[in-house]
């Protein structure tokens, strides 16, 4: 299921600029932060991973990048909750 707060690319063409003319957006019908998963899948997709192996990226993904703290952990929680039933 998709999240219906996230905004889908722009369509059409770029104002253009004094002199010259507008470049084409490229319309890939995907979300923006779909490409990452996208590229995740494709590359990795038939690779089995455990949780613990994940939680250790994560990790390593925060303390190289802490202003994706916050997400990283609220992504982390909800993948941690996803079949409590109490959430439903």
């Amino acid at each position: 299921m998709r999240c219906s707060r996230r905004k889908p690319l722009s369509y059409g063409r770029a104002a253009p600029p004094i002199g010259g003319a507008a470049l084409p957006f490229i319309l890939v019908g995907m979300y923006f932060t779909d490409r990452g998963i996208e590229e995740l899948e494709k590359r990795r997709g038939e690779e089995e991973v455990t949780f613990e192996w994940l939680a250790e990226q994560l990790r390593t993904f925060v303390d190289l990048n802490p202003d994706f703290e916050v997400p990283v952990e609220r992504l982390a929680t909800w993948l941690a909750r996803l079949d409590d039933e109490d959430d439903e």
